[in-house]
């Protein structure tokens, strides 16, 4: 479900109560641990923290690289990190986390869904978020864009 929704406020201000808490609990996580350099902003219908054009202007779309993203679905809630996406020790590290936890993970590529916010591990999810400072996304976006 993407939202046409033009800032961050007025896509919270959009969602059912229930969904407007858990989203602004996970949100306000990741920016207490995002690496400078990345902004929040509205992109893709998703609450989105990106590499601004300004840092990165050449991207494959020209669009601000995505890090990581954060939505409500039909079903489902999800954060997307676009950061285990790239070649680096991260989403094998989150994977053990999650087993380790003994929590069951719902994920696809990137996207990582749970349905109540007691489904998501919120101290992980901070680790996570913190772990690929902005000049190591770009270059390991550069990286497999070269391999292409």
């Amino acid at each position: 479900m993407q939202s046409n929704a033009p800032t961050v406020e007025e896509y919270l201000a959009d969602l059912p109560d229930d969904r407007r808490t858990a989203i602004t609990t996970v949100r306000d996580r990741i920016n207490e641990n995002l690496p400078e350099g990345y902004v929040e902003q509205m992109d893709w219908g998703m609450v989105s923290w990106v590499v601004p054009l300004e840092t990165k202007p050449d991207t494959y779309n020209g669009r601000p690289l995505c890090y990581a993203a954060l939505a409500a679905q039909k079903h489902h809630m999800s954060v997307y990190l676009m950061g285990f996406y790239t070649e680096g020790p991260e989403l094998g590290w989150f994977r053990r986390q999650y087993a380790e936890r003994g929590i069951k993970l719902d994920m696809g590529k990137s996207c990582v869904r749970f349905r109540h916010l007691e489904d998501l591990p919120l101290d992980l999810l901070g680790e996570a978020i913190a772990s690929i400072p902005v000049g190591e996304f770009i270059a390991r976006y550069e990286a497999s864009r070269g391999a292409r």
